[in-house]
């Protein structure tokens, strides 16, 4: 994406942040890896250097961008070539995409709990005080969305 004349500007680097960021998250997905490796990208030597250059997302400067973090997991096992050959079977992607879902229900199940038990604690202390501290947890903190003028880091891989 870098001009031929000279290196990239800057909006060409916001897109390359972008793409680069994208498809990083999209490894996160059994089934498109699956895609990939039936239709041979796993094969091309030009792809499998790709796939070793996006692992400076697994750096904290970048991973703090990622959404689903287990896409890092699978691009390290993506630098193995049995992992390569193996998601080419719709047997493997389909156990590995029914484990990530047995690991979400797991994650959402106890964090409900968590949250519940919290709740729970906050009120028998607000109880016990007299105080409320509900404005508090919407003040403090961040909603969880990444602000628009949140800087891409300035470090590049070559």
């Amino acid at each position: 994406m870098a001009n031929k004349g000279g290196p990239e500007t800057e909006e060409q680097t916001r897109l390359r942040f972008q793409v680069e960021l994208e498809f990083v998250q999209c490894l996160a997905n059994p089934n498109y890896l699956n895609f990939l490796a039936q239709r041979g990208y796993f094969k091309d030597q030009s792809f499998i250097n790709y796939l070793k250059y996006l692992l400076y997302w697994k750096e904290p400067d970048y991973a703090k961008f990622i959404k689903y973090p287990m896409c890092l997991y699978f691009l390290d096992l993506l630098q193995h070539e049995p992992f390569r050959k193996e998601i080419a079977t719709a047997i493997c992607s389909k156990f590995i995409d029914d484990q990530l879902l047995l690991i979400w229900q797991h994650y959402t199940r106890r964090r409900t709990k968590l949250i519940h038990t919290a709740y729970e604690h906050n009120m028998n202390m607000m109880n016990k005080s007299g105080t409320s501290n509900i404005g508090q947890a919407q003040t403090n903190g961040t909603n969880g969305i990444m602000p628009a003028t949140m800087p891409i880091p300035k470090v590049m891989p070559p």
